[in-house]
């Protein structure tokens, strides 16, 4: 089995993190840059984007996601298990943003009008490559981490205490850390019923 196989078994849905980490922030921020840059997308348009939290940046994150839940969330015993989940994510080390520059996918429909229906897909495809390719490469680095979706709820708050550009739109959240204790195995379909081979 090919090393990069062995690399994606390793990513799962971890939730349960410390504010640990084997590597420094630095190789973390290193490591996200390196993937982004490689990671490929439609026509090489690079519609990707990412922020990487640390930190009181970090913790902020999350109590903006607190805050804004709690506008929405009026039972004080629902909001409790609301709560607890984002501490969880909040106790990890840090988070990673991802986000899709809508002003690359308008450009490409003003250019290429011909597949201008297509490239909100496209643009997609590669926000979830990228999404995939950072949680395969943390997890690799010995860190777990999950993919959360607070969006579009938080969007405004984040892009104005962040100081991000206005056409970048939030795709997904992932917290990171340790593992401090390992997610339970989930069953998995046969890969059989999931792919078809044909003239082997």
């Amino acid at each position: 089995m090919s090393n990069f196989v062995e690399e994606l078994e390793k990513r799962r849905s971890q939730y349960a993190l410390t504010d640990a980490s084997p590597i420094s922030d630095q190789e973390i921020a290193d490591l996200v840059k390196k993937v982004t840059v490689e990671v490929p997308s439609a026509f090489n348009s690079q519609p990707q984007r990412a922020v990487v939290l640390f930190g009181d940046a970090n913790q902020k994150l999350w109590d903006i996601v607190k805050e804004t839940l709690r506008k929405v969330v009026n039972d004080d015993e629902q909001f409790k298990a609301t709560e607890a989940k984002i501490n969880a994510f909040a106790a990890g080390h840090g988070t990673v943003l991802f986000y899709d520059d809508e002003d690359v996918t308008k450009q490409l429909q003003e250019n290429i009008p011909a597949y201008a229906a297509n490239f909100p897909g496209f643009a997609r495809d590669a926000a979830g490559m990228l999404q995939l390719a950072v949680w395969t490469a943390l997890a690799d680095k010995g860190l777990g981490a999950s993919l959360q979706h607070y969006n579009p709820l938080i969007d405004e708050a984040v892009t104005a205490e962040f100081g991000l550009p206005e056409s970048w739109k939030l795709q997904a959240q992932m917290p990171f850390g340790v593992v401090a204790q390992p997610a339970a195995p989930v069953d998995k379909q046969p890969a059989d019923a999931r792919v078809k081979v044909f003239g082997l």
